[in-house]
């Protein structure tokens, strides 16, 4: 399984978003330092992701997400996948 995610910092407030085949490991990377973007903070939080069986696919989507270029756009994913499971912290 591979994953695309979107992580947030409240402390830069800024969103990141990659694609994995571990998120949990992905996510422990972010928060020790282990990745030049998110090394600058410590509290990085998953807010959203997607499943993919190929890394293909899940490229392909992490690109889309990034071409848009749109805070309102990545807020929007966030804000529907939580409608759609309110109970769920990403997808």
């Amino acid at each position: 399984m591979f994953y695309i995610y979107i992580i947030y910092s409240k402390t830069l407030d800024k969103y990141y978003i990659g694609s994995c085949q571990d998120i949990e490991r992905r996510l422990q990377d972010h928060l020790n330092g282990r990745s030049t973007f998110t090394k600058t903070a410590k509290d990085w939080e998953l807010k959203y992701f997607e499943t993919f069986l190929t890394r293909s696919e899940a490229c392909r989507r992490e690109l889309q997400i990034k071409k848009m270029k749109s805070r309102k756009y990545i807020e929007n994913l966030i804000i529907t996948k939580r409608l759609e499971y309110p109970d769920a912290s990403g997808g």
